[in-house]
């Protein structure tokens, strides 16, 4: 069932400079929808238009948005307040921005509620607990801690905990492992991965690690200067690239084994067959 529906999204600057040139993408329900790109590609901001997040002076122009049969881009700011949290939520890549440094993660937590249930007090302590507890934190000891008191790891891990607590349907998930270690990223990304077929929501995940691509995604679309270029299944994409800045895209991942001492550039035209490294400028 197709949860999500963009159709022909435009974002400009206040001088009218187009970023992103009509985008049109689909997410299923319960789909992992990777959007794969190199930074400055569109990727970000994109997502973040589609519940009209986006920083001031950036405009929005769109067809349609459609999210469980309503257009997003025909909603008041009320509506759309209504709508965050409860049918569409993020995580972003700076996950200490999250929370306010100034109150414990409990009280935070408890704000989410109140603004979308009628719970009492008690029932909201203890669903903050459980949540808490699901992605392995101690749910009692972490709820009366300041944001400053968790690790990187822990503190993204209760990130996904408030962007998960009312159950959306559409968890967008930008870039959510960039600023993580290896270990806590995986960490991270497995809790992901196990919360969405628990709860049945769908991810777009915003990514330029195809390393998390290849393990996650269902399917996967290539952003090149704020055009989709290139979208599929994962299987079909990465095994049949069309576009030339696709093969140079996954041809930029080193091997795990003897990896070559230059990789190709993207942007450059494919290299001969046979070749195994790029040209080296001498500029």
């Amino acid at each position: 069932m197709e949860l999500l529906k963009v159709r022909d999204l435009k974002i400009f600057t206040p001088d009218n400079r187009s970023l992103v040139h009509g985008l049109n993408f689909s997410i299923h329900a319960g789909e992992w929808f990777a959007l794969i790109g190199e930074s400055g590609s569109g990727k970000s901001i994109s997502a973040f238009a589609l519940s009209a997040l986006l920083p001031n002076g950036l405009r929005r122009e769109v067809q349609e948005i459609q999210l469980l049969g309503k257009d997003l881009s025909k909603l008041s700011e009320w509506e759309l307040r209504k709508i965050r949290g409860t049918e569409i939520a993020y995580v972003f890549q700076d996950y200490q921005s999250a929370f306010t440094p100034y109150f414990r993660l409990g009280r935070q937590m408890d704000e989410v509620m109140q603004a979308h249930t009628d719970w009492s007090k008690g029932k909201r302590q203890t669903k903050a607990w459980e949540a808490l507890n699901e992605v392995g934190l101690e749910g009692a000891e972490v709820y009366r801690r300041y944001p400053f008191q968790l690790s990187g790891g822990q503190l993204q891990r209760a990130a996904l905990t408030l962007a998960m607590m009312m159950e959306p349907k559409l968890l967008i998930a930008d870039e959510p492992t960039s600023a993580l270690d290896a270990m806590s990223a995986n960490t991270v990304l497995t809790l992901l991965a196990r919360l969405k077929n628990e709860k049945g929501c769908a991810v777009l995940f915003i990514t330029h690690d195809l390393r998390c691509v290849r393990r996650y995604a269902d399917r996967v679309a290539i952003m090149q200067n704020g055009s989709i270029i290139e979208a599929g299944p994962k299987q079909e994409v990465f095994k049949n690239p069309r576009e030339v800045y696709t093969q140079n895209l996954l041809a930029s991942v080193p091997p795990l084994y003897n990896p070559p001492r230059r990789l190709p550039i993207l942007g450059q035209e494919p290299l001969e067959e046979g070749t195994l490294y790029a040209t080296t400028s001498n500029a």
